[in-house]
């Protein structure tokens, strides 16, 4: 059985995939996608990752790419995303990334409050459940598409990494993703999904980021902008360049994400005023974690917190073992 997890992001595209009975290969590519025509001409080699080539109706993409090297081309970030022909070329990039001709299963995930539109849900299996001709010679047959609240991914991984799973069947599970757009929670108790105590913020790593920007510019004069600092971010470098001089973005951040994470701790706390018995446990998944861990400490410090270990691909391992199972 051949099993693809896709975690289609506003920053990153995450792959997972591999045969039943096996651990999953993992791939991270930034989410930059757009037709082939508007991505810039590299002079110098620079050590990216080439972008992909897809095919979307026809017209060849290119995808896998950070969003600087795109040009008059918009940033989708929006809760339409899926609706986009980016998201479709990151879709089939996926695919491609997998190689593989037939998917027994995929398995995605949507922010929690999107996860809540049936017809959402519905659309995107259609779209993606089929024939995908993602290259000008390679087909791609998807059998079966199943959709979950992208958190729900860490809360598989986070039992899988479990010695012993009982250890919380009667507790009250809280999975925090702070992504890019969105900073999503879901609500388990007794190993099931609450509906009511789970949701979105849009307090998410964009706002941090532009707000560390914001920092970073009143005292050395100049902002790196959003996408120096979200590549930083994503490649593991402490530092960018304004105005040619290396500025450390590591108290930045965290300044940031304290101002940020503020706000979208009071938005989680409010949808969990109905929960009769104090949260157990929070596990933390996503690239954002370790940013908002101090933030989500202040207001749950009674409550153990976990990171997921290589949090950035703790949802897509989820998405994938989910199918497996």
């Amino acid at each position: 059985m051949q099993i693809v997890g896709l975690d289609i992001g506003y920053s990153n595209l995450k792959v997972a995939f591999g045969k039943f009975g096996s651990e999953p290969t993992l791939v991270n590519r930034p989410a930059g996608a757009a037709p082939s025509e508007n991505i810039g001409q590299q002079i110098m080699a620079t050590g990216v990752d080439e972008p992909l080539r897809v095919l979307v109706d026809g017209k060849e993409y290119v995808a896998g790419v950070s969003y600087d090297r795109l040009e008059n081309w918009p940033r989708e970030l929006h809760k339409d995303y899926t609706a986009t022909d980016s998201y479709r070329a990151l879709f089939n990039a996926g695919l491609l990334l997998s190689g593989m001709s037939e998917i027994d299963h995929v398995v995605t995930g949507l922010p929690t409050n999107q996860y809540f539109d049936e017809g959402l849900r519905k659309h995107l299996v259609k779209t993606m459940k089929g024939e995908h001709q993602v290259t000008p010679k390679k087909k791609i047959v998807v059998k079966n598409v199943k959709i979950v609240p992208q958190p729900l991914g860490g809360f598989v991984d986070y039992l899988h990494n479990l010695g012993d799973p009982s250890e919380i069947q009667d507790a009250s599970v809280l999975v925090i993703d702070p992504g890019f757009f969105s900073l999503d929670w879901v609500m388990l108790v007794n190993g099931e999904f609450k509906r009511g105590s789970s949701g979105t913020s849009l307090d998410a790593m964009s706002v941090v980021l532009s707000e560390a920007g914001a920092l970073i510019a009143k005292d050395h004069g100049g902002n790196p902008g959003q996408s120096k600092m979200e590549n930083a971010v994503r490649s593991g470098r402490n530092s960018v360049s304004v105005f040619g001089s290396r500025v450390d973005i590591k108290p930045y951040l965290a300044a940031a994400a304290t101002t940020v994470g503020h706000i979208a701790c009071a938005q989680l706390q409010a949808s969990l005023r109905k929960e009769e018995s104090d949260v157990d446990a929070i596990v933390l998944v996503g690239g954002g974690a370790p940013l908002f861990e101090s933030a989500i400490k202040t207001v749950f410090d009674k409550t153990p917190i976990t990171i997921a270990p290589d949090s950035v691909f703790a949802n897509v391992r989820g998405f994938w073992r989910g199918g497996a199972a």
